[in-house]
């Protein structure tokens, strides 16, 4: 029974009780009687119009407030969808952190070989501006900002150059048993939309500068087997980065030789046997402190 239906019976009852009325006084209506039915007839008829009009706007309403309802709906369950991806990512992210810390708890970092520590200090003192040594660390610090290119993973030649030395330091006797780490650092400076289209976020440029220095070692006769390349993106600045994100102290790919876990290239043999001067019993004294 519709709202519409009401109303017509309504105004029909009302309708007949008027005629009731007329007929009870004489079975003949005046014709100021008449014309006055006739009005209220008319007047009834026209409220009911409006009323229906009402009715049918209320309903149109109804209508738009269900769709914009499900319109809501379908963007919640979108959102729901893009943060369900989003914690994936993290989650995967935080297993591959995880999986390099481990690797990296097998290395022996630390000092070096007198011979090994003597070179590099050299190396670093002939480019004081794109190299810091930390002998205590046994690693290699190459400013980003001469390494690379803004927003780049391309070697500059001075770079190139500087990796052409230590190639040769690593393939000397003494640092033949050693196993590298490279790791690239990032700040927070957002990445830039033509930058974007190779190198999605800082993450991916840390890793990808990290890759591009472990092929160029590797073209340099350096065993890939001897080589991990990895990155920490923004997360571990050596200083807190500047409210634009632009600091170019964070900006930097690091070099980590530590005592030979295994592995066929340089200081190993193909056989795995026991190879000299690779320490494979004494655990390390220390973690590298590569969470700066």
């Amino acid at each position: 029974m519709t709202k519409q239906w009401k109303l017509n019976r309504r105004v029909a009852a009302r309708v007949a009780a008027l005629t009731a009325i007329a007929a009870s006084l004489g079975g003949c209506v005046g014709q100021g009687d008449y014309d006055r039915l006739v009005v209220e007839n008319r007047t009834l008829t026209n409220r009911n119009q409006e009323l229906q009009a009402s009715l049918d706007e209320c309903e149109s309403a109804r209508d738009a407030m269900s769709d914009t309802r499900r319109t809501g709906d379908s963007t919640i369950g979108q959102l729901q969808d893009q943060l369900r991806q989003k914690d994936a990512l993290l989650t995967d992210y935080e297993k591959e952190i995880k999986s390099l810390e481990d690797r990296l708890r097998g290395l022996n970092f630390g000092p070096l070989d007198a011979a090994t520590d003597a070179a590099l200090q050299q190396l670093a003192a002939s480019h004081p501006e794109l190299l810091t040594y930390d002998s205590a660390q046994g690693m290699l610090r190459f400013n980003s900002d001469l390494t690379f290119g803004s927003g780049s993973d391309q070697l500059s030649s001075g770079a190139k150059e500087t990796l052409g030395a230590f190639a040769n330091i690593l393939k000397g006797s003494s640092a033949s048993s050693y196993d590298l780490v490279i790791v690239g650092h990032t700040d927070s400076q957002r990445i830039s939309s033509s930058t974007a289209q190779k190198h999605p976020t800082n993450m991916h440029l840390s890793c990808h500068r990290a890759i591009s220095v472990r092929s160029e070692l590797m073209t340099l006769g350096i065993a890939a087997s001897k080589i991990e390349a990895a990155g920490w993106g923004e997360e571990r600045p050596l200083v807190p980065n500047a409210p634009n994100g632009n600091t170019p102290a964070n900006r930097r790919v690091e070099i980590y030789l530590g005592r030979s876990v295994g592995g066929q290239g340089m200081g190993a043999s193909p056989t795995g046997a026991a190879v000299p001067g690779v320490d494979r019993e004494t655990p390390p004294d220390r973690q590298p402190a590569i969470t700066k």
